[in-house]
């Protein structure tokens, strides 16, 4: 595995630990304080609705896309300093990708820092092969033409966002309905 690899790695588990944490924090804030249960709630549908938008459109939204790219611009010229290589590895979280940012979203999901953390190193490893065959695949499909393949994995991405949102939006309306009822 290559110094690019294990930062992208180290980066990836720092991204779902923080974003799982967030995650948690707020969950149990919403326990603690009922004035807090409909941001939770509001957090669902967001993730709901981006996976809607990678599951119909098969891309980002236009503001992620742009954000990711800000970020990358500023990011660019460290890979020329020292250590640059390792470090653009482990910034790579900051890139613009579909893929990545709805793996982040089901790390926020997983449950804690640590599950977050698990969760980015599988995607890592997973999407690390994608990254070293990539580009003569990339080639290939792109002489091919066939866009239906070329929007797989985000609609995939998408689809797993919505089924993990609407069962968080589902348990969430089901613990109201509790509450009324008891």
């Amino acid at each position: 595995m290559g110094v690019f690899q294990v930062g992208r790695l180290a980066g990836y588990m720092a991204a779902g630990a923080v974003v799982a944490t967030a995650m948690q924090s707020l969950a149990w804030l919403s326990v603690q304080s009922a004035a807090l249960r409909p941001v939770w709630m509001v957090m669902h549908m967001a993730v709901l609705a981006w996976g809607l938008t990678l599951l119909v459109m098969a891309r980002q939204p236009v503001w992620a896309q742009q954000a990711g790219l800000a970020a990358w611009r500023r990011i660019r010229p460290l890979v020329t300093s020292t250590g640059g290589v390792f470090g653009a590895g482990a910034l790579w979280a900051f890139m613009p990708c579909g893929l990545l940012y709805s793996a982040l979203l089901l790390a926020t999901l997983s449950g804690g820092p640590l599950q977050g953390a698990l969760a980015m190193a599988l995607f890592a490893a997973g999407s690390s092969l994608g990254l070293i065959a990539g580009p003569g695949l990339l080639a290939r499909i792109r002489d091919a033409g066939n866009r239906l393949h070329q929007d797989w994995g985000t609609r995939v991405a998408g689809g797993l966002l919505v089924a993990t949102a609407a069962f968080a939006l589902w348990i969430d309306l089901a613990e109201r309905i509790a509450l009324w009822c008891a």
